[in-house]
């Protein structure tokens, strides 16, 4: 008996297969590739060193002199910023209304978004008829969200004092100091609470369901599963939020500047800024030295921000 014919696949040995060991390498740019980068890396990097970083030291370094942007400079030391603390009376009446527009994005405007994120999130009817309905002040800029402030709390023409009856007696919402901070601040919640909105709406959609359902299971009612079990798995998204909303308070401007250049009653720490480097006093150190005292109010509130996201990242 004869043993079957071996065939040629038979006969081919298998191949070798050697185990990749370690990261592939990375293959080294070409000449075409190294011009691509430059353009595509470098000159973001020059423009942001430019218009960023170099303007943030010049500002610090001329908050210590007297520069006016026709004389020589001059070194003054501090006295530009024991003027601003003692004897510049605006100063202390921005901060003041700086601190109001923190207090009424942080406890009216966020609320207010976080409270249209979980109706949303329950997907009722035109859901995403409302969502556009409540993101389009987003959209647009603060300049344009005066502009209509203005066609809304104006004196004479304002549709507000129209739909009061106030047309023989109208109230001037932006010219009455004691008022017009209240009346500019239902503008800033009205785009603020959609910016929120969409930053919870985000993070709602993330939650696992699984949660919920282990939430209901346990006998917990719609409000304990929120606040219980929801809301704790936000916390990244309450720190943005935060953020978000102080830096938004602290550089609040064009709403204010458009609607009265932010005088009588609207001034803000940005509005002293222009004011004093791009006005008429032209005080380019002076105004600088209220744009240092902003920048390092802002930027504390960036580094806890840098550094919870670092930690947890490293978590």
């Amino acid at each position: 008996m004869t043993s079957p014919p071996i065939t040629a696949q038979a006969q081919t040995p298998a191949p070798q297969t050697t185990p990749v060991r370690g990261r592939r390498r990375l293959r080294r740019l070409s000449r075409r590739d190294i011009p691509v980068l430059v353009v595509l890396l470098g000159i973001p990097v020059l423009l942001d060193l430019a218009l960023i970083w170099a303007t943030t030291v010049a500002s610090i370094g001329l908050s210590f002199t007297s520069y006016n942007g026709v004389t020589a400079i001059k070194w003054v030391g501090l006295r530009n910023y024991e003027q601003i603390f003692t004897i510049y009376l605006p100063f202390w009446t921005a901060v003041r209304n700086n601190l109001l527009w923190l207090g009424v994005l942080g406890l009216v405007a966020t609320p207010l978004g976080l409270f249209f994120a979980v109706l949303l999130d329950k997907q009722i009817r035109f859901t995403r008829v409302y969502q556009s309905i409540f993101y389009m002040p987003v959209v647009l800029s603060l300049a344009v969200v005066g502009f209509i402030a203005q066609l809304i709390y104006s004196r004479d023409y304002g549709v507000l004092n129209s739909l009061l009856g106030r047309g023989s007696h109208p109230i001037d919402w932006l010219g009455d100091s004691k008022i017009n901070i209240w009346a500019v601040l239902v503008a800033a919640v009205w785009r603020h609470a959609g910016y929120v909105m969409i930053l919870y709406l985000a993070g709602l959609k993330a939650v696992d369901p699984a949660l919920k359902e282990a939430a209901v299971i346990d006998g917990a009612n719609e409000r304990q599963t929120f606040f219980r079990v929801v809301f704790p798995t936000l916390r990244p998204i309450n720190i943005i939020v935060v953020v978000i909303t102080v830096i938004e308070a602290l550089r609040a401007f064009d709403i204010v500047y458009a609607i009265n250049s932010g005088r009588n009653g609207l001034e803000l720490l940005s509005v002293l800024v222009t004011a004093n480097i791009v006005g008429e006093a032209s005080r380019i150190g002076f105004g600088s030295a209220i744009a240092v005292i902003l920048l390092a109010t802002s930027i504390g509130f960036v580094i806890a921000y840098l550094t919870q996201i670092i930690r947890e990242d490293r978590q």
